[in-house]
């Protein structure tokens, strides 16, 4: 079983997660009332989706 010789140093781990980031949600901007909404949802403010009332406020 292969097993490190030496302890992975925390530069060397760092360097390594360098690439895990957390990303940014995708927001459009709402057709009905302007507001900014997380894509293919409907909208918190308004209750539209793709145009059209789904649910009424």
């Amino acid at each position: 079983m292969a097993v490190p010789k030496r302890r992975t140093s925390k530069t060397a781990k760092r360097k390594r997660r360098t690439h895990f980031k957390i990303s940014v949600p995708g927001m459009v901007e709402c057709s009905s009332c302007g507001e900014m909404k997380l894509s293919h949802r409907v909208c918190p403010s308004c209750g539209a989706y793709n145009g059209k009332e789904v649910v009424s406020k």
